[in-house]
């Protein structure tokens, strides 16, 4: 059975609501209490950065079946300036808000695969990421 469902980031509150679907879905998938913390960990921090740095986007989140392995695949999307440095945003402590500058490398280390996609091209700006975590 294939599940995705979409939370639109447009405030504070739907980024909560992202987490909340987050955790929900991987429980359900049968990922342990740990792995569901870093799955909440990681779409927080996704859905943080397209409210921060795009204003709106969507957080996806779809079941995944691959070989017998249940697992679970996140996709943030945003039609926002896009990432004119991806190579500097992915260093550790690399931050343009002030905060703790775990950010994505932060979400890649929880992950298992990590995409990041980014046009700063005028008619084609925004960034794609995807990020893929499997039930050990």
């Amino acid at each position: 059975m294939e599940f995705q469902s979409c939370v639109k980031i447009i405030n504070e509150w739907d980024i909560v609501a992202a987490r909340q679907l987050g955790r929900k879905v991987s429980k359900e998938i049968g990922f342990g209490t740990v792995d569901q913390a870093r799955i909440t960990t990681a779409i927080s921090e996704l859905a943080r950065n397209i409210f921060l740095y795009a204003g709106t986007g969507e957080i996806c989140i779809e079941k995944m079946v691959e070989a017998g392995k249940d697992g679970l695949k996140i996709v943030a999307k945003d039609k926002g300036p896009g990432i004119r440095d991806v190579r500097q945003v992915m260093q550790d402590g690399y931050t343009t808000s002030g905060g703790l500058g775990a950010g994505l490398p932060g979400v890649k280390r929880l992950m298992d695969t990590f995409d990041l996609v980014s046009s700063v091209e005028e008619g084609q700006q925004g960034t794609i990421i995807t990020t893929q975590k499997w039930v050990r």
